[in-house]
């Protein structure tokens, strides 16, 4: 049984990005854009993005721990769970907002030197 779906969702995903693929570039002909000449605008700052929230997970996964085995130790249930979900979102959301902080100064720059 798992085998079948496993076939059938494999096929179901190629078949939708085939399809997908080709309804875009005839949308792009119906709107006069030639598909040959079309390059995906990229995103510069996206390895920065991942970068700094993996590093921040990592960070905020760190002091759960150390919380965990140190400040907390005295504590006999299992609820230091919710510590270590709670550490990885903020400091990954702080990762994502040093990234945020950091795109927004080069873009800044970069439209003060094309003004100049």
């Amino acid at each position: 049984m798992a085998g079948i779906v496993i076939s059938l969702g494999l096929f179901a995903m190629i078949f939708s990005i085939i399809y997908l693929a080709k309804r875009e570039k005839m949308a792009m002909i119906e709107r006069g854009m030639d598909p040959r000449r079309y390059k995906p605008q990229s995103a510069p700052f996206q390895n920065l993005k991942w970068g700094l929230l993996l590093v921040g997970s990592g960070v905020g996964l760190f002091f759960a721990y150390l919380l965990d085995h140190t400040a907390l130790r005295s504590v006999e249930d299992d609820s230091n769970w919710i510590i270590y979900f709670a550490l990885v979102a903020i400091f990954g959301g702080a990762g994502l907002f040093l990234s945020y902080r950091i795109e927004k100064k080069e873009t800044d720059k970069e439209d003060k030197e094309k003004l100049d």
